[in-house]
């Protein structure tokens, strides 16, 4: 990014008092900064994205679950996102609360990097599409009972697992739900997919990593609940025999950094706790 923001949009966690006031502030600076702006909650995906199709910047104000709305919203749209974290985490966001006066200065003038996110795109046949940028998962329902996934890899048969739930998550993703269940870390601007089984019972048990042309597609096969859930935000009930085809988006999302590109590597171990990553 080398261009200076004329135009800039302020997303926000619309249930947390500080992040809705540091929203306020923001919109503030950058007003005295010259640029224009909007301002809306995270949970309004098609207002932002509305607003930030002819934006230059969008700020995310809130934890990683803020950022996934925002990025689902602005998926496919060239304005870059940063994130400004108020959460536990902040895996991917890019500034703290307390630096981001300091910090602003230098995006709104053209400095830093894009960093380019892959997303993928589930069909639930028949019925709706949706995108994600960490994951879609295919878990029981209600019951605490195993369900039955018919997997097919590019229309041949890969495997049935019979689990708590398959996930397929982008690179990004590879450090959230996927991590949890045992799958590897793949490098973040990677537009490989995983496909890694919950808690697998009698069946295949291993992560695969699968190219960005891979059609997945998987078939509920049970008689008790199961559910799609996208980023883990969105719950959609799957009927039986139902199939949900997954593929790399011709979307992507863009994050603006300061930090370099290395930083990833450095800040897995202290945001993971400083716990042995192997």
């Amino acid at each position: 990014m080398n261009t200076p923001c004329k135009k800039v949009g302020i997303i926000f966690h619309g249930k947390l008092e500080a992040a809705i006031g540091l929203a306020v502030e923001l919109e503030r600076f950058t007003r005295q900064a010259g640029a224009t702006t909007w301002r809306t909650a995270a949970a309004e995906e098609d207002e932002i994205r509305r607003q930030a199709t002819d934006s230059d910047l969008v700020l995310a104000v809130g934890g990683d679950g803020t950022l996934l709305r925002a990025a689902r919203g602005m998926a496919g749209c060239h304005a870059p996102l940063v994130g400004i974290n108020m959460g536990k985490l902040g895996f991917m966001t890019e500034l703290t609360a307390s630096e981001a006066f300091e910090k602003l200065p230098l995006m709104f003038s053209g400095q830093g990097w894009i960093d380019t996110r892959a997303v993928i795109k589930a069909e639930v046949h028949q019925r709706a599409s949706f995108e994600a940028l960490n994951d879609v998962v295919i878990g029981r329902g209600e019951t605490c009972r195993i369900i039955v996934v018919e997997a097919k890899i590019n229309g041949i048969p890969l495997t049935t697992y019979r689990a708590d739930g398959v996930i397929v998550a982008t690179a990004t993703g590879s450090t959230s739900y996927a991590l949890a269940a045992g799958g590897p870390i793949v490098y973040p601007q990677s537009r490989e997919m995983l496909l890694q089984p919950i808690s697998p019972h009698l069946s295949f048990s291993r992560c695969l990593v699968l190219p960005p042309n891979a059609l997945i597609e998987l078939s509920v096969s049970a008689d008790r609940p199961s559910t799609l859930c996208v980023d883990g935000q969105v719950d959609v009930p799957l009927h039986n025999g139902e199939k949900i085809l997954v593929r790399l988006s011709k979307n992507v999302v863009r994050f603006l950094r300061l930090h370099p590109p290395a930083y990833f590597y450095e800040s897995l171990t202290q945001r993971l706790k400083g716990e042995p990553l192997c």
